[in-house]
């Protein structure tokens, strides 16, 4: 079976967008994680966030994760699965790893209002804040980096295929 593409970054960046276009761009299948945890645990993510902490989420998030093979497939990843490191490393190894990168004065004009999103932070945390404290994870796992800030969809996925081996 086909490697397949793990789509890592900050809610905001468009790993959803940009995974639908590159699975079909490569034949693969297409997967959301936060859309799957969602479906699994029949809660909305800040539903979940809210009732079982944020840590808590962080475990739910892990162990749904754990449950998918990469192979054949375009997963685009919780912006805070980041924070497993096994759930990393079992993305790793069967999924090629591209981290989806958007300056945070950027990913503030698309994140409206993180609390209705779901996006796992602390009390008071901004967007800026959660940048600094995510992005250097981002860049430990990433095999592809992808800076998004003047690019369409279309154009970022150009760009992931123009880099993923033949």
């Amino acid at each position: 079976m086909k490697e397949g593409v793990v789509l890592i970054g900050m809610p905001g960046v468009g790993k959803s967008t940009v995974g639908v276009l590159l699975a079909k761009r490569l034949g693969l299948d297409f997967l959301d994680s936060d859309v799957y945890i969602q479906s699994l645990e029949g809660r909305q993510l800040r539903e979940i966030i809210q009732q079982e902490s944020h840590a808590g989420f962080c475990r739910i998030e892990e162990r749904h994760v754990l449950s998918l093979s990469p192979l054949g497939c375009v997963i685009a990843t919780g912006g805070s699965v980041i924070y497993s490191e096994g759930a990393m490393e079992h993305l790793r190894s069967g999924g090629r790893i591209v981290h989806l990168d958007l300056a945070p004065d950027l990913l503030h004009q698309r994140l409206e209002n993180m609390d209705a999103r779901g996006v796992v932070r602390a009390p008071g945390q901004t967007v800026a804040d959660l940048y600094r404290e995510r992005n250097p994870l981002y860049r430990r796992y990433e095999e592809i980096r992808i800076d998004c800030g003047a690019m369409t969809p279309d154009a970022v996925v150009a760009a992931i295929v123009g880099q993923l081996p033949t």
